[in-house]
């Protein structure tokens, strides 16, 4: 998304690469900052689940490019069309369960959605503009803040909030995935900057970290 806006690419990846190594740490921290007064909130557990959901399957990425070079480079033409279309399952998934929820508040729940991602991408281009960076760099610090990874918040609200009776979280992180979807098929890009982003799909089975 940074490259198809003419943002700068290099400041995006660099910032998804630290919100990854981050997010096992912060996530379960400021979900317990700002919710644990509400529902039960077990950040060992959210830590594991996290770690499993997206530093083991980056480890294993890393692994089979060392070892499978040759496999990789020619899995990586396939593979953004696989995570594409896995991520639309679990969105699908998440969303036919929750079906009756979403109908009731439906409305509420996508105008929420959407001013929470809005309120990100503003948000991340003013910050640039305040630092007074450039157009490209507050073109992608814009966009790192206001994608979501819906698949990894699915994935925690099923794991860890599914026994409340109201039960929001997936229904409205399904709705974040289809309101403001996140490509995973870099095509458009030349060749090696294709190979880069796409060997960042072969480890990450893209859950997309924003």
């Amino acid at each position: 998304m940074t490259y198809l806006s003419k943002g700068d690419v290099a400041l995006s990846v660099g910032m998804t690469a630290i919100s990854t190594v981050l997010a096992p740490f912060l996530t379960p921290l400021l979900t317990l900052l700002y919710a644990g007064q509400r529902v039960d909130v077990n950040p060992v557990n959210m830590f594991l689940s996290i770690v499993k959901v997206v530093l083991v399957p980056i480890a294993l990425g890393f692994v089979v490019n060392h070892f499978f070079h040759a496999f990789t480079q020619n899995a990586v033409r396939v593979l953004p069309l696989i995570s594409t279309t896995a991520i639309v399952l679990i969105i699908c998934a998440v969303v036919s369960a929750n079906s009756a929820k979403i109908m009731t508040s439906g409305l509420l729940i996508l105008a929420v959605v959407i001013l929470h991602n809005l309120l990100g991408y503003l948000t991340g281009f003013g910050v640039g503009k305040l630092l007074k960076l450039d157009s490209t760099k507050c073109r992608a610090i814009s966009i790192e803040v206001g994608m979501q990874n819906s698949g990894l918040a699915t994935s925690l609200a099923a794991a860890h909030f599914a026994q409340y009776r109201w039960q929001p979280s997936p229904a409205l992180c399904s709705l974040c995935g289809i309101t403001f979807p996140v490509p995973s098929s870099p095509t458009s890009l030349p060749a090696p900057q294709r190979r880069r982003i796409d060997l960042i799909s072969v480890s990450y089975t893209h859950l997309t970290l924003p």
